[in-house]
């Protein structure tokens, strides 16, 4: 894909398709109303007989317009001016994309004008437009054995309009922006596959071929024996009933000089997760493939930093198991002791991200982080406190937490930053150990949370509960890549190489 800038007129562009939005009550914003002009006063001919639609998203193809150079014209609605935002002109852009994907044009010139400057700059236009191109062609790897459709024709995309002052700002985005889409992608396919195929082998695979492709990777991959070394028992409690041998993978991007502090990302790799012997419902228990999108996240955020070449060191942590039933799975009841040394009283096996984790945020501690984020498909009662709009965010950390929540708000990934205090630990107390791995339905999230903090003191970290944000379910089931697009802004912003 060929990712161009665009400051020609709209009617002189030999691209093969060209896009405009219009508004309510037939109002063109300012790069319609030129292409109108050259067309004779077409567009707003056809506003006024009622045939072009200006609600938001909606498309209508004109072709072989007198007075442009493109044979096609893609006219989106924008809605009403006073409300046209950020995520409105994404939704246009997305719906252009789509509806040009229909045709066999291999070339675009996005012409919709943005909202002003302050809710979008050109280096964060030229990155939105990268990612919404790639997202629009990225196809499901799917395992059907009938004929696959026949790749998109689209080659070229030429965003627009912009000043001569902004060409430089937008190029950048749009570089960044085809990083960040990899690193989405490359989550994408591994969420998408189903649990036979992505095995915590496999996803140490996919580590050994990161660190093959980009030099600046190096790649370690410690065995169920190394594992049983590092003393992780609460990560071997989860494995213990899956005939699938566990794997911990270690990612080393070194961007920066050898002895700055690198920021860790922590990734839960549950490649698929019964529930163990507390069985989940069968109910849309196919999708618990997806329980590994924390570890795809980490994946694809270093796919991104070793593209764009980041000056930054960070390493990515990735416990990778299977959860399932068996004759030697953990039983609720269980207490086994972690790496840190802490005992924990496992009452529920369904419970089981927080056990792998808290024994990757320990193994953390040897590289004295700057900061550690971890990732994870962690609670149900994430989803339920915020849906699926935004990913929850707490931390041990304020400047952290904003630090996050600001990538998000800047690369469309959005976090929401709820509370964690001692009051949620408390909930954790055990009778037998030092900590049960659950405090019942309340603040259930947050209570997770607390679990994890407890093996992080002496360190600025944060934690991501990507539950309801990592894929999408029903008729649309896939996984969506996201958080890539925060963590990858939250590292191009501490690498200083932002926009």
């Amino acid at each position: 894909m060929r990712l161009e800038t665009l400051q020609a007129p709209l009617e002189t562009v030999r691209a093969e398709c060209v896009a405009v939005g219009i508004y309510d009550a037939g109002e063109l914003p300012p790069s319609a109303r030129a292409l109108d002009k050259a067309l004779g006063g077409r567009l707003k001919t056809l506003l006024a007989r009622g045939d072009l639609s200006s609600r938001l998203g909606e498309t209508q193809l004109l072709v072989d317009l007198a007075g442009m150079k493109a044979t096609r014209l893609v006219v989106v609605g924008l809605g009403a001016a006073r409300s046209f935002d950020r995520r409105a002109w994404r939704k246009a852009v997305a719906a252009v994309l789509a509806a040009v994907l229909r045709t066999r044009s291999t070339s675009l010139a996005l012409g919709i004008d943005r909202p002003a400057s302050l809710h979008l700059d050109d280096y964060y236009f030229g990155r939105a437009v990268a990612e919404l191109t790639h997202s629009a062609l990225y196809r499901i790897n799917d395992l059907k054995s009938g004929r696959k459709p026949r790749p998109a024709a689209l080659a070229t995309v030429l965003a627009g309009p912009l000043t001569e002052a902004g060409v430089a700002s937008a190029r950048r985005g749009l570089a960044h922006g085809s990083a960040v889409a990899g690193g989405m992608n490359l989550a994408r396919d591994l969420g998408n596959l189903p649990g036979n195929v992505c095995t915590p082998r496999y996803l140490a695979t996919q580590a050994k071929e990161l660190g093959q492709k980009y030099r600046s990777i190096k790649v370690k991959i410690l065995d169920e024996a190394a594992i049983k070394r590092q003393k992780m028992g609460c990560l071997l409690s989860v494995t213990a009933g899956s005939a699938q041998p566990p794997r911990f993978i270690v990612l080393e991007y070194r961007g920066a000089k050898a002895g700055a502090a690198p920021v860790v990302l922590v990734g839960k790799g549950v490649t698929f997760d019964t529930g163990g012997i507390s069985l989940k419902d069968p109910s849309a228990m196919d999708e618990m493939k997806y329980d590994m999108c924390g570890a795809a996240s980490v994946l694809g955020a270093l796919k991104s930093a070793a593209e764009l070449k980041l000056p930054l060191n960070i390493v990515g942590l990735i416990p990778a198991v299977e959860n399932m039933p068996g004759g030697r799975a953990t039983k609720p009841g269980d207490i086994v002791t972690s790496a840190a040394g802490l005992s924990v009283e496992i009452l529920n096996t369904d419970a089981e991200g927080r056990l792998i984790l808290c024994d990757a945020l320990d193994y953390a501690r040897r590289y004295k982080p700057a900061a550690v984020v971890d990732i994870a498909t962690l609670t149900g009662a994430c989803v339920i406190a915020l849906g699926h709009h935004f990913t929850g965010l707490m931390s041990n950390d304020d400047h952290l937490a904003r630090e996050l929540t600001d990538a998000g708000n800047r690369a469309d990934d959005r976090a929401w930053h709820m509370p964690l205090t001692e009051d949620y630990a408390e909930q954790l107390k055990s009778n037998f150990a030092d900590m049960a791995n659950v405090a019942g339905r309340d603040g259930g999230a947050i209570t997770a949370a607390a679990f994890l903090g407890k093996f992080t003191q002496g360190m600025k970290w944060a934690h991501l509960d990507i539950a309801g944000t990592a894929w999408l379910s029903g008729a649309q089931k896939s996984g969506t890549g996201r958080p890539v697009p925060l963590l990858a802004d939250f590292l191009i912003r501490r690498s200083g190489h932002g926009g």
